[in-house]
């Protein structure tokens, strides 16, 4: 009898992935990509050193699968639970009992500077993690600032080896604190820089609520990055959408200078790229169209540049919710550099400059993916890396960092923050069990 047709894409997909894998734990460079419908995935087909490639001429109509409510309940990590890396890494546990961690930057003296972010109160911290134990766990934990509303971004400023300041976004304003190198606590009262960031104020449950702050090259321009209120809301009759799904130019004294680039739904993690200057974002885009619409993405922000939402996704594909809307608007929507995979949930990225990991890795980018909701089978909860060419992306992304899943579904980990460590390592910051981790490469088989 012959096989059926979905079986068979099932049995090459399956087949695929062996022999990526086999070639992976060869400790081969792999030029094998998934791509069409077997690009598309869940948690039980990601791991690590799988590459997936999704197109435009990939994605569904609106609606061929029904839309689900299908978010994690957490649990406690198992005691045979672990992250997975590739070979020839090794994952440590680096802090615990966190409250909520988010976001990480590292300092330009090699102080790890984290987020946490619990509530919509002024009670949340930014904590520094400095050093490293012989059992791998962080020689030193400080709060460096508290009473805080909501923090997420955090940037040094100026760029280079002697910063003047400490930026933290929070929901509502962008503030600052004095800082020199080595500092584990403010040595100087807050400033606030921009005091009215759109949206703040709200509830979680009432729009997105991350900040993140970054400066360009030139150091003469602050980029805030501003989530929507709604899902897709029409933002012409919607003043709760005004200055929101956009990144946002201000001076780093926190004058406001222009609407950066638009049309982007949420853009959680900014980077830029370190060979060219981008501007980079990590972005969650709309629910409620079906298991595989919308992608998440990653993509250089071109200044100027309409991203769709809420009127198109992906280059020019109406939202049907929003029929007949802006047609003048249609053929100016750009198409992403990456597509991921559909509720990602794409967090923080960070830009791969340093030459500790493999030199294939050298330029590319890494983000986390913080698990999807909107998908029956869930998808994310996991590190990703992007990989580059001079600077630009192939379109391609690759598992890095997963089992944060459980093989029955259950979740206990959800990455949130990616960090480059001074050394080449890279730390992982993960809300789902509270913690951060700190990733090696020992050039040894991946374990911990």
């Amino acid at each position: 009898m012959r096989p059926s047709f979905p079986s068979t894409i099932a049995a090459l997909t399956a087949f695929t992935i062996c022999g990526l894998l086999a070639y992976r734990a060869a400790g081969q460079e792999n030029s094998v990509t998934l791509t069409g419908q077997a690009a598309f995935t869940d948690y039980s087909k990601e791991s690590p050193g799988v590459r997936r490639r999704l197109t435009v001429a990939d994605l569904p109509q609106p609606y061929a699968t029904q839309s689900i409510d299908n978010g994690p309940n957490l649990v406690p990590r198992p005691s045979d639970a672990w992250p997975k890396a590739p070979a020839g890494f090794k994952v440590q546990l680096y802090a615990t009992s966190l409250e909520d961690p988010r976001l990480l930057r590292t300092a330009p003296n090699g102080d790890m500077f984290l987020a946490e972010s619990e509530n919509n109160t002024i009670s949340d911290n930014v904590r520094v993690l400095r050093g490293v134990r012989p059992d791998g766990r962080a020689r030193q934990v400080e709060i460096f600032a508290s009473g805080l509303k909501q923090p997420f971004g955090i940037a040094f400023y100026p760029a280079g080896p002697n910063p003047q300041w400490i930026y933290i976004g929070m929901t509502d304003s962008v503030v600052r604190y004095p800082y020199r190198n080595g500092d584990l606590k403010a040595r100087g009262p807050q400033q606030v820089v921009v005091p009215d960031i759109p949206g703040g104020g709200r509830l979680r449950g009432g729009g997105h609520w991350t900040r993140d702050v970054v400066f360009t090259r030139d150091g003469k321009h602050m980029l805030v990055s501003v989530g929507s209120h709604s899902n897709d809301d029409d933002a012409d009759n919607n003043p709760a959408e005004f200055h929101r799904s956009d990144v946002l130019e201000f001076t780093p004294e926190g004058k406001f200078e222009r609407i950066y680039a638009y049309g982007i739904r949420n853009c959680v993690g900014e980077a830029i790229n370190t060979l060219t200057g981008e501007l980079w974002c990590s972005t969650n885009e709309r629910d409620a169209l079906g298991d595989n619409l919308v992608p998440d993405y990653i993509t250089h922000i071109q200044e100027g540049g309409f991203y769709g939402w809420p009127w198109f996704y992906m280059g020019g594909f109406q939202d049907p919710r929003h029929k007949g809307k802006h047609p003048e608007l249609q053929s100016k929507v750009i198409t992403p550099d990456v597509l991921l995979q559909p509720h990602f949930a794409s967090l923080q990225m960070a830009f791969y400059d340093a030459w500790q990991f493999p030199a294939r890795y050298h330029g590319w980018a890494f983000a986390a993916e913080h698990g999807s909701w909107n998908k029956e089978r869930r998808a994310g909860y996991e590190v990703i890396a992007v990989p580059m060419k001079d600077g630009h992306a192939t379109g391609e992304y690759e598992d890095f960092l997963t089992g944060f899943v459980t093989s029955d579904g259950q979740v206990w980990g959800r990455p949130v923050g990616v960090a480059v460590a001074r050394d080449g390592s890279l730390f992982i910051s993960d809300d789902g069990s509270k913690s951060v981790w700190h990733v090696i490469y020992t050039g040894a088989k991946a374990g911990h």
